[in-house]
């Protein structure tokens, strides 16, 4: 019997978004395989995570093209990009937290390659006027990448509705947290 790799991942993603501790045993159940046909795909967990991480890093390679971040205005390419980014959201997530075992040569160049991009766009989105001088690009794509995970997590938790991902992240995202009073 052929097994289908891409579909191993994310069966794997599935339930490594919902539940980070997972064993292989879970993930081999959760794919429908046995350990062994699991082991025999990816050496050990560290071999699944690369794999998961080189699967959410070309899912977002394809939301940020989907997104089309270089048509102007650039708050607008925000909300797309966000509403893209949502179905892969807790996959994401979860590779950001994973990430932090990972250390330095071991980091993927394809995360590189998307902060470049994103604070490309920032950037772009500053000179245009639309985006806040005074914070960094990198910081602004930090801050997306935070609360795309904070996000994900709410909504798997049922703390925030599905529909209001998108809506919450990029208003706090443009507005900021700080209430504007009117003079």
């Amino acid at each position: 019997m052929s097994v289908d790799r891409t579909q191993v991942l994310r069966a794997a993603a599935a339930l490594l978004s919902r539940k980070a501790t997972a064993t292989m045993d879970e993930v081999a159940r959760a794919a429908g395989i046995g350990r062994a046909t699991l082991h025999r795909q990816f050496a050990g967990r560290d071999a699944l995570v690369r794999a998961l991480e080189d699967l959410g890093i070309q899912e977002m390679e394809q939301a940020l093209e989907r997104a089309r971040l270089g048509q102007a205005p650039e708050d607008e390419a925000l909300r797309r990009l966000v509403a893209e980014v949502q179905p892969v959201a807790p996959l994401l997530s979860f590779l950001v937290t994973e990430n932090q075992l990972f250390e330095g040569d071991q980091q993927n160049e394809g995360w590189e390659r998307l902060d470049e991009e994103i604070a490309a766009f920032f950037r772009r989105g500053q000179e245009h006027g639309v985006f806040r001088i005074d914070l960094t690009p990198a910081w602004l794509a930090e801050a997306l990448y935070g609360l795309i995970g904070s996000g994900a997590w709410a909504v798997a938790d049922g703390r925030v509705a599905a529909k209001d991902f998108q809506y919450m992240i990029v208003e706090l995202l443009l507005g900021g947290a700080r209430r504007s009073v009117e003079k």
